[in-house]
This record gives C-alpha cells, structure tokens and sequence, in this order.
C-alpha cells in the first residue's frame, strides 16, 4: 500500500490489486516510444539497463527486442509475478526483483541506462536521484518517462475522467493537460538535462481495452474502493463503453526527460 498526502488526498492505493488487469491492458505504448528510446542511443545491444516501477514489465519486455540487457524492480510483488509470467511466456531473460525504487539492493556503477515510467510521482524525491546516480555507471542515463491521456482533447476521456471521480472523489489523476517537460529540481545535484522533450499521440483501443485500462488505473482497480464500489463503476462504465463504436483513438500526451550522472561521489 503507498500513501502520499499530494496523491489522491492521502488515500493509499494498492498496485497488487489490480496486476492482473495491468499485465492485460496497461501494455499500450506504441512503437513509436521505444523507438524514440532507442534513437537516444539507449537500451541498445551491450547494455545494462534498470527499470525502477516496471510494474508488469512493460518497459522491459517491449525494448528487449534491441538486445540490452534489462532488470526491472517494483514494490509490488504481485505486479513481478505477473512481469516474470510474460516474460517467459515470451522467452526474455529479464530479471524482475521486488524493491522499492529508493533502496534496490543493487550492486554500485552496473547501469549504462535506468528507466522509469508513469511512476516517478511515487518515489520519494529526496532519496531516489542518490539511488539512481549510485546505480549508474559514470555519465550514465536515466529516462523519466510518462504517457497519460488527455481529456480535454476527447469526449471519451472526459466522460470516463467523469464516472471515475463519482465513484472515487479523492482521485487526482484527473484532468490532465500538455505542458512543458522539465527535469525535477531534485535532480539538478547530480544530473544534467540532456534533453525534454513532450508530444502528442493518438492511441488506438477498443471497448474492451480502454475498458480495462481504465480498471487498470490508480483511481479504480489499485484505489482502496470497497470491491462492491468497484464492481459498480465496471457496470456503469462498461455501460458507457456499449454506447461507442467499436475501435477508436485516444490522444495522450507524452513526455520524455533525459538526464545524464554527473561525476560525483558513489553514494552509501
């Protein structure tokens, strides 16, 4: 369970209660993404590479194709259950451990590149850029990753973002609007920016997986709802969904903030 007092108003929400919906339809960047990754000159062939919050393995699995070598950590131990179960459905040697992202265990200077991905708002600022920078090799990489979509670009959303806060009106995850990437303060210790970029994309779903994906979100499946109170936003959202043609778009807005390991000391 993690509580934040900026997040949902102080009310926990839970990951594991929901991996086996995330494993099903949280799977949903497109090429485009891990190839902008890789045009970086990232997760490439002779690599060591971590993803910190990798969930279900998304990051992991879907940049395997490219030959690095990839770890990926999460607090969630139900979340690694599902991330080792596709990744040897799909034959990745992927290493998947369970830890939280601030204190991995992992050995000092193994890392060419560290990833994460709609995750960072959940770390602990003022501990995580001393673990990542202990975690890298010298000049190393890390990309802050996220992809949300955006409401007010479509009716859908929207009118989802509206069932959500009816049934969960603590949720904060609403309303999401393009701006200006820019790397955390925090970081500026030991890291430079090499880069931030953020654009716009049309995602494609159908009924069934936006469906899921909103299930999948931090306000509905991982919130701390009674079951009953989820069982009934599935029945009324599902409802909503009936109404919709069968496949259609999404627009969401993606950013991307490069920053590169200062030299400096290895922290303990």
């Amino acid at each position: 369970m993690i509580q934040n007092e900026e997040i949902d108003h102080g009310k926990g929400f839970d990951w594991g209660r929901t991996s086996l919906e995330y494993a099903m339809f949280r799977d949903i960047y497109p090429d485009e993404f891990y190839e902008r990754i890789y045009h970086r000159g990232l997760g490439r062939k002779g690599q060591n590479c971590l993803d910190l919050g990798t969930g279900t393995g998304v990051i992991p699995r879907n940049m395997y194709r490219y030959g690095a070598n990839w770890t990926g950590v999460d607090l969630e131990e139900n979340q690694i259950k599902e991330a080792r179960r596709l990744a040897a459905e799909n034959r990745m040697d992927i290493c998947f451990l369970v830890a939280p992202a601030e204190e991995t265990g992992l050995p000092d200077g193994c890392y060419d590149f560290i990833t994460a991905a709609q995750c960072f708002w959940y770390f602990d600022r003022e501990r995580i850029f001393k673990e990542i920078h202990r975690l890298l090799k010298p000049a190393g990489r890390f990309l802050l990753l996220t992809m949300g979509w955006l409401p007010f670009g479509s009716e859908i959303a929207m009118e989802t973002e509206k069932l959500v806060l009816r049934h969960n009106p603590h949720w904060t995850g609403a309303g999401m609007t393009r701006c200006e990437p820019q790397p955390p303060l925090e970081s500026g210790e030991l890291f430079c920016c090499v880069d931030a970029v953020g654009y716009v994309i049309d995602v494609p779903f159908t009924r069934e997986s936006w469906h899921g994906r909103i299930i999948a979100c931090r306000g509905v499946g991982a919130s701390s709802l009674p079951t009953e109170e989820i069982e009934a936003f599935k029945r009324e959202h599902w409802a909503y969904m009936e109404t919709l043609p069968e496949q259609f778009q999404i627009p969401h807005f993606v950013t991307m903030i490069d920053l590169q390991a200062k030299e400096g000391p290895v922290w303990p």
